[in-house]
């Protein structure tokens, strides 16, 4: 797919607090693109340098001016997401959302504090599977004897999402728990996705679309892996979201909820039409849902973000700097 300059007519910047620190951030911003198929959105995080953003925007650029791939399924189960808070508001957040699934955060605060609120949400969501997501924060060591904790603590864990940071790590790790290993950040971070699978690193592969670049490639990682996939959001909105449950819809397989119910992290979204869970279930949109008019971010980051694109820009078409 070729890049485009996209003209600041087409351009959105967004910007919306969230209900709770969640990735060490507290407000949510991007940017919606239109194009001649709908909107995109580009949002990554400010941790992510142009080059690594470059997918992100292709991403953005493929839900505006192409749209996606057919759906085989017309709804898709979902997760709900705790992110690190009380074991009371944990068991809040279960019950509220009326998922059979539920993610949550770990390693931001000490082991016991994490047990206790992944045994809270087991008592919210009764036989539901509960899947706990430590974002690469352990070592081998402390990954193995935390696994093994929460495990007791969940009453059993349907997996752990990336629990230490690279391939070799999460291999080392999987051959001492008993609990499923899903990796996540080592597959959208790596030159060649196939080789967590060949690593024996992971049984489960948890696959973003926007920082693989978009619905397509995001299917082809998901062949190339060979493994169980679930789909998650990358905080986005309504419009990034679409783009996750487009990927979860044309996956030929489904066997696992996936962690698109995000909207629920932030205190607000960009359009009339939210993207929301009923009974743990999303349904598939033919397209993105359509932005408000009035959506505008303060000037300073209106400024940031409008640059971060045009830079981004320049990377995808072949040439660092501003575009």
């Amino acid at each position: 797919m070729s890049a485009k300059v996209v003209p600041v007519a087409d351009v959105r910047v967004y910007s919306i607090p969230m209900r709770t620190r969640f990735r060490g951030i507290t407000v949510r911003e991007g940017i919606l693109l239109r194009g001649d198929a709908g909107w995109g959105e580009f949002c990554p995080f400010w941790d992510y340098d142009d080059a690594e953003s470059a997918p992100w925007l292709a991403s953005a650029r493929e839900a505006a001016d192409l749209g996606w791939p057919s759906p085989v399924r017309d709804r898709i189960p979902v997760n709900c997401t705790v992110p690190v808070v009380s074991p009371e508001l944990a068991f809040e957040i279960v019950k509220a959302s009326g998922c059979g699934t539920a993610k949550v955060k770990v390693a931001e605060s000490t082991l016991t504090e994490d047990c206790e609120r992944v045994a809270a949400v087991r008592d919210a969501l009764g036989q539901g599977a509960i899947r706990v997501d430590a974002n690469g924060a352990w070592d081998i060591d402390t990954a193995i004897t935390s696994i093994r904790e929460l495990d007791r603590a969940a009453d059993g864990l349907e997996y752990v999402e990336q629990p230490c940071r690279t391939i070799e790590e999460l291999a080392a790790v999987r051959k001492r728990v008993d609990v499923p290993i899903a990796a996540d950040e080592s597959i959208r971070r790596a030159e060649d996705p196939l080789r967590v699978a060949l690593a024996g690193a992971a049984d489960i592969a948890v696959l973003k679309v926007a920082p693989l670049g978009g619905v397509r490639r995001a299917l082809a990682v998901a062949e190339a892996c060979g493994l169980p996939i679930v789909v998650s959001s990358a905080l986005e909105t309504s419009v990034g979201l679409a783009a996750g449950i487009a990927l979860a819809a044309a996956l030929p397989e489904l066997n696992h909820a996936c962690g698109l119910a995000t909207l629920s992290l932030l205190l607000g979204d960009v359009t009339s039409a939210p993207l929301r869970p009923t009974d743990g279930w999303l349904p598939v949109p033919a397209s993105a849902p359509e932005p408000n008019a009035h959506i505008a971010a303060d000037p300073e980051t209106n400024a940031r973000w409008l640059a971060r694109l045009d830079a981004v820009a320049g990377i995808r078409r072949g040439r660092p700097g501003p575009a």
